[in-house]
């Protein structure tokens, strides 16, 4: 497995997580302005339990910070990783 790749794709409103060029996951939002909701995490069958999702969600984190933003975790499993990992505390809205 090479290197996951995680991109923001506005069109579609999600930042998408690929693994050697196949989309493995992505974490849903809802731009607001300075707020972006995140309201859903899935990673696909067959990706699962390779640690992809906490990679996803940090990706994604990092480009919310690099863009001076800040997120409203809906999502249980964005909630639950914001609480494990207080780097990322000051991006909750």
């Amino acid at each position: 497995m090479s290197k996951p790749t995680v991109v923001n794709n506005p069109e579609a409103s999600r930042y998408e997580i690929s693994v050697d060029g196949v989309l493995a996951g992505f974490v849903d939002y809802v731009d607001e302005g300075e707020v972006l909701v995140m309201p859903h995490t899935e990673v696909f069958d067959g990706f699962e339990g390779q640690g992809l999702a906490a990679i996803l969600v940090t990706g994604a984190l990092d480009d919310v910070r690099a863009n001076h933003r800040v997120v409203r975790p809906d999502c249980p499993y964005i909630a639950r990783f914001l609480g494990k990992n207080p780097a990322y505390q000051n991006l909750v809205a």
